[in-house]
Parts: C-alpha cells; sequence; structure tokens
C-alpha cells in the first residue's frame, strides 16, 4: 500500500530531529571534552549551540550551568539551572547547580531549599544528606549572628583587644614588632611567610589594629597623586596568592614611598595564602599609609569570607576573634581612588543611573557589609559588556554597563578612564570601551586551573597605562579552597 504525503511528512521530521538530536549530543560532547581541560568559557560556547540546536534537553542547561560557575557568572549560572529544572523536575542536579549559584550570591535559605529537594528524592543517600545538613547550619549561624546584631552595647573587637596582656614566648623566633613597623621588619616578614610560618597573634592584632585606624580616617574615594618621575603600580585581584604576591614584587620592586602601589580588592578568598597576603598588604599600608593604597573588593565582605576560605583559614591560623577584627578593618577600606583628578580605580564598575558624580562617591557611608544594591554594591560587583547600555549582571548582582555608559560618566565627570578589576582575563588586563576600560587581573592561573595570565599597571604622570604580565609561580602543596565551607567541597 502506498504511503501518504502525511506518513512522508512525519518521517522526514522524525529525520530531522534525529539529525538534530545527534548533532547536538555531539556538540555537547565536545563541551565536556573542552570543560574536562578546564577550558570553560569555550565549553560554554558549545553548550550553548548545543542548545541552539536542541533546547528541549535539561542536562546541556546543567552542564553550562556548572561552566558559569566556574566562570563565576552566578546569575547566570542560576538561570541556566532554573531552566534545566523546569525541563525536567527530576534533573537532581539541577538542583545542586541551583543551589551552589544560590551560595555564591549568599543565598542560603533558598539553596537549602533545593538541598531539601534532593533529600526528598533520595532519602537514603548520605550525599544529598550531608549537603543538607551542611548547609543548614550555615542558615542557622547567619540567623543566629543577626540575631546578635541588633544588640547596639556589643563592643567592638578593636575596643576589647588589650596587646600589653598578649604574651610572646622567648621560643618564637619570627619578626618581633615592639615599636613602629620599618622597611626591616617588612623584609623579615615576607620570608618568614614564605617558609609557612605564622606572626605572632600580638603582632597581627597590632597591625590590624594600627591599620584600621588609617583606613577609618580616609574618605570613600581616595585622591592620588604620583610623584614626579615615579611610576605609580595598579594591581588587581590577589585572592589569597601570596607567592605570586611575591613574584609581583620581583618584577616591579617592594613597596616604598619611591615605588607606590595601588592594590585594586579580593586580597583575599579561594587561595589558601590570605592571611600572608592581607598582612603583607596592611603592613605595607601602616609603613606607607601616604603611598601605598587599597580598594574594597566584593570579597572583603563576611559571606564571602564564609563560603570562599578566609575565614576558615584566620581560625586555622588564628582566632575567630582576629576574624572579627579582620571584618572591621574591612568595613573601612576605600570604594575608589582618583588618580591625578583624570583615572578612577575601583573593584567592579559603574552604575545604574547617568547621574552620578565623584562626589556621590565621596559621599558613601562604607562602614558596614556590602548592600545588595546601590552605589557601593555597584562598585563592587559591576562588569562592563561589549554591547551599548545597560544589561542584567552575569554575576546576578549590580548590572553589566556598555561603552556607551563609560563614555558618558568619563564625561560627565572629566576623566580620561576607569581601571576596574574582578575578572579573569586570559592575558591578565583587557582594554575595551574605547581604551575608556581597563581590567587587570593579578592572580595568575587562578584558583590553580584558570591558566590565565596575571598583569599589573604602570602610570607615570602623563597617564599611559603600560602593561607587565607574568606567570604563576610554584607554591607549597596547599591547594586554593583549601579552607573553604565544608558544602564547596561536597559540591565539587
Amino acid at each position: 500500500m502506498a504511503e501518504t504525503k502525511h506518513e512522508n511528512s512525519d518521517k522526514e521530521e522524525d529525520v530531522k530531529d534525529e539529525k538534530k538530536r545527534v548533532e547536538a549530543e555531539d556538540l555537547k560532547n565536545k563541551a565536556n571534552n573542552l570543560f574536562k581541560e578546564k577550558h570553560f568559557e569555550q565549553a560554554i560556547e558549545y553548550y550553548t549551540k548545543a542548545i541552539e540546536v536542541n533546547p528541549s534537553i535539561a542536562v546541556y542547561y546543567g552542564n553550562r550551568s556548572i561552566a558559569h560557575l566556574k566562570m563565576e557568572s552566578y546569575g547566570y549560572a542560576l538561570a541556566d539551572a532554573s531552566k534545566a529544572l523546569e525541563l525536567d523536575k527530576m534533573y537532581l542536579k539541577g538542583y545542586y547547580r541551583r543551589a551552589s549559584a544560590n551560595m555564591a550570591l549568599g543565598k542560603f535559605k533558598l539553596a537549602l531549599r533545593d538541598f531539601e529537594s534532593v533529600k526528598k528524592a533520595k532519602p537514603r543517600d548520605p550525599d544529598a544528606q550531608a549537603k543538607y545538613n551542611e548547609c543548614s547550619k550555615i542558615v542557622h549561624q547567619q540567623a543566629f549572628a543577626k540575631a546578635i546584631s541588633v544588640d547596639t552595647d556589643k563592643k567592638l573587637v578593636s575596643e576589647s583587644i588589650d596587646l600589653d596582656a598578649i604574651k610572646v614566648d622567648d621560643d618564637y623566633k619570627g619578626p618581633r614588632l615592639d615599636g613602629s613597623i620599618t622597611p626591616e621588619f617588612m623584609s623579615d616578614l615576607l620570608k618568614w611567610f614564605k617558609d609557612q610560618k605564622i606572626l605572632h597573634k600580638k603582632y597581627a592584632f597590632k597591625i590590624l589594629l594600627e591599620v584600621k585606624e588609617i583606613f577609618s580616617s580616609s574618605p570613600s574615594l581616595v585622591d592620588v597623586e604620583i610623584p614626579e618621575c615615579n611610576k605609580f603600580t595598579v594591581c588587581g585581584d590577589i585572592h589569597g596568592q601570596f607567592y605570586d604576591l611575591l613574584n609581583i614584587f620581583k618584577l616591579n620592586g617592594i613597596p616604598s614611598s619611591d615605588n607606590p602601589y595601588l592594590f585594586n580588592g579580593d586580597f583575599v578568598d579561594r587561595g589558601s595564602f590570605s592571611v600572608e597576603v592581607i598582612l603583607t598588604l596592611i603592613g605595607f599600608k601602616v609603613l606607607y599609609p601616604n603611598h601605598f593604597h587599597m580598594s574594597r573588593g566584593n570579597h572583603e565582605s563576611e559571606t564571602m569570607n564564609q563560603m570562599y576560605g578566609f575565614e576558615g583559614e584566620v581560625k586555622s591560623k588564628y582566632t575567630s576573634q582576629m576574624g572579627e577584627l579582620f571584618t572591621e578593618v574591612f568595613n573601612w577600606l576605600p570604594l575608589a581612588h582618583l588618580i591625578q583628578n583624570k583615572i578612577l580605580v575601583m573593584h567592579g564598575g559603574l552604575f545604574s543611573s547617568d547621574t552620578v558624580t565623584l562626589d556621590d562617591i565621596r559621599a558613601i557611608d562604607r562602614n558596614r557589609q556590602p548592600p545588595e544594591e546601590g552605589l557601593m554594591c555597584e562598585l563592587l560587583w559591576s562588569d562592563p559588556q561589549t554591547v551599548p547600555g545597560r544589561g542584567p549582571s552575569k554575576r546576578g548582582v549590580a548590572l553589566q554597563f556598555g561603552p556607551d555608559v563609560t563614555d558618558l560618566f568619563c564625561y560627565k565627570n572629566g576623566l580620561d578612564a576607569i581601571i576596574r578589576s574582578h575578572e579573569v582575563k586570559a592575558n591578565g588586563y583587557e582594554v575595551e570601551h574605547n581604551s575608556k576600560c581597563i581590567t587587570v587581573f593579578s592572580a595568575p592561573n587562578y584558583c590553580d586551573q584558570m591558566g590565565n595570565k596575571g598583569a599589573f599597571i604602570t602610570l607615570t604622570k602623563e597617564l599611559k597605562p603600560q602593561f607587565t604580565t607574568y606567570d604563576a609561580v610554584p607554591h607549597p602543596n596547599v591547594k586554593p579552597m583549601q579552607y573553604a565551607s565544608p558544602l564547596f567541597g561536597l559540591l565539587s
């Protein structure tokens, strides 16, 4: 019996569908291989192509979600995980991906809901129970911290420390700080840290208390002048990579009044030598308060430190009391620096409004944890985009801003350019928005897996940026995220 036109049409559609299925699977497999090789950006491209060919497969969105997590694009990861669950409510990895994105954004209650969904689906699974228990513990800790924070009579840690009461044993062989910080002390400290030894807690507390006084007397926007015949160096994220910090000093010289620096936020977290990094940086700040500068990054916050390792590292090497003092210090970090009235440096980026002025930045009341919106949030979290206008943030916090936004902000405020950090770049830096937006990232082979170079910028009075790039150097066998929340180990 002859086939009808309708039957022929159905067969042709079946053949087309099968070709699309095979093509999409091939693209997904290529993406998976790229992911295994840690080429996360390229993996995202191939997962996207697979989705374009066959947009109805939950796994494609789930896989792209974890690639976005690796790139710290938490907003995109959240959207992909939610789409995967919309397509298949029984796709349990989707709950894990969405929980990971929400945790990265500090939304632990939402993450807990997803872990609860997995626990209900797999009631006898010890792994699902462990993830639920660990997230539940964080939620309860945050609730307790919030409850005691309303105690207005609570004394600041900085007001309760008695340095004279802290004794230093005779068998302590490390650097001693019985007076003011000197270049010799800082040189000895770098050597001590390089040998993986801990500065005595008395001296760590002393440096923290002194630097808090300096930061608390500084404005939210610091004006910087480049000395005649001198260079000025801007570094981006360090993220606890102490041995790469030492390499910067080897390449560019130790900080001094004749060799000024600005470190542009995200000193801590992820890398497992964050204590060494931050004590080194604040030590130089105390030594050279007018020639060594530090801006706050989005990781200088309690939530980030709790998740990404710094809190755990401080508790391991010192005490929870010192962790609270670090929080007090971070709250006073300046938010931006203005170089020669022409280059604005901040960690994240620009704003949701075209009306923002430099005076608005100066007026920010910054002694707090970063809010979820507003100027302070945007300074710490925003990212540039290639297309004009503004768009939703790939991170799920603040926004993305285009070249026209940068151009108008610079024009209205009499600026030549902005310098920001916050994003891994393959070469350690990127110049975009008609050379008015420069990104610098100073942590090479970020988290021992990204394969990127690090970079720093040197400026002279002429304000023409010169870029120095470098590879990662070897470090002791302590893996990144060693001190991070146990949840990250469970989710890896």
